[in-house]
């Protein structure tokens, strides 16, 4: 989930690698920008395309976008595609990560790029339990074995840390994504995004979840990053995309299953009911008392700060903590406060 390899050097040389390839998509983009009188504007993806981005697919089939003069562009992330360094290297304009200390990472790293907002306010990654053996609190965790992907660790570290609990009394077991361990009793707890709910269906609709964000640990999901210069350089383009993408997820939550049908046209490979269960507790998370108060998109300075502060106290950043001003703009947002939707 989090990519904490990420380096000044490996951006370098995939940099150096695409530098030939990005002259011509360049001046192909201002070629069509000057006789569609639109601009392509590519969003580069952490993972493959799917309910995530079920605003932004809305917006583009709704005509969002384009009223902006923005064409707009999802590309597919992998395993074996590092996304911030292809957005840092300049090859697309926006990324967008699935966990903000991605980018908190990248910046300790020296690495320009920075979160201009946020889509998911609340993070949905939560510990699954069973109600004969429930985990509600980190402190039900000791003598307990947590099932956890390895990638997902530090989150598992971060959470006994910020409730006091030393890590020597909780037994980490790492698993993969399948929940069964915990029916098997191998685990009691299992990990997971809320989101996930076919995974989730296994566990019986009486299973406990523990949320991060419920417990102190208060990560952002999902948010939008950009170089510094494009950040500072190409503002008409973040707050048209942003203005763009607000409409798409508000059509989204008060038409989801509509949304979901456009969505499908994307990515035909998805399964509708499956969709729309898991937009309901997606939309949950994007749409908070946050975002009532400060519209679709925002995020807290005061959060990211906090994020920092824990991660650095858990000795996560081998080049330094970083400065919020390298992690962080507020820019795009604050030009965009009138036309993001206010609800929550």
């Amino acid at each position: 989930m989090i990519n904490s390899g990420l380096s000044r050097r490996a951006l370098l040389k995939t940099g150096a690698g695409l530098a030939g390839a990005l002259a011509m998509p360049a001046l192909l983009s201002r070629r069509a920008f000057a006789q569609s009188g639109t601009r392509t504007v590519n969003m580069q993806l952490g993972w493959l395309g799917g309910g995530n981005q079920l605003g932004e697919v809305a917006a583009k089939h709704l005509g969002y976008f384009e009223e902006q003069g923005l064409d707009f562009v999802i590309q597919a992330g992998g395993p074996s595609i590092d996304g911030v360094a292809i957005v840092a290297s300049g090859r697309y304009e926006i990324g967008q990560v699935s966990s903000s200390p991605s980018l908190m990472l990248a910046a300790s790293q020296g690495i320009p790029v920075k979160a201009f907002a946020v889509s998911a306010q609340q993070h949905p990654y939560a510990f699954f339990s069973l109600p004969a053996n429930p985990i509600k609190t980190p402190q039900d965790m000791v003598g307990k074995k947590i099932g956890i992907q390895a990638t997902g660790k530090v989150l598992l570290d971060a959470l006994l840390k910020k409730a006091g609990v030393p890590a020597d009394q909780v037994e980490v077991v790492v698993i993969g994504a399948d929940m069964t361990p915990v029916l098997s009793g191998q685990v009691h707890a299992v990990t997971g995004w809320m989101t996930n709910t076919t995974a989730i269906n296994v566990l019986g609709p009486d299973h406990v979840a523990m949320k991060l964000w419920d417990q102190g640990v208060q990560l952002y999901a999902n948010p939008y990053y950009a170089t510094a210069d494009t950040i500072e350089g190409d503002q008409e383009m973040l707050t048209g995309f942003l203005r763009a993408a607000a409409k798409g997820w508000e059509y989204a939550r008060s038409n989801t299953e509509e949304a979901v049908d456009l969505l499908l046209k994307d990515f035909p490979n998805l399964v509708r009911e499956d969709e729309i269960t898991a937009a309901n507790v997606m939309l949950q998370h994007i749409f908070t008392p946050a975002t009532a108060e400060n519209g679709w998109g925002t995020m807290d300075p005061a959060v990211w700060q906090d994020q920092i502060t824990l991660y650095d106290e858990l000795g996560q950043f081998s080049a330094g903590a970083p400065e919020l001003d390298d992690v962080i703009s507020m820019t795009a947002l604050e030009a965009t406060a009138a036309d993001r939707p206010k609800i929550g």
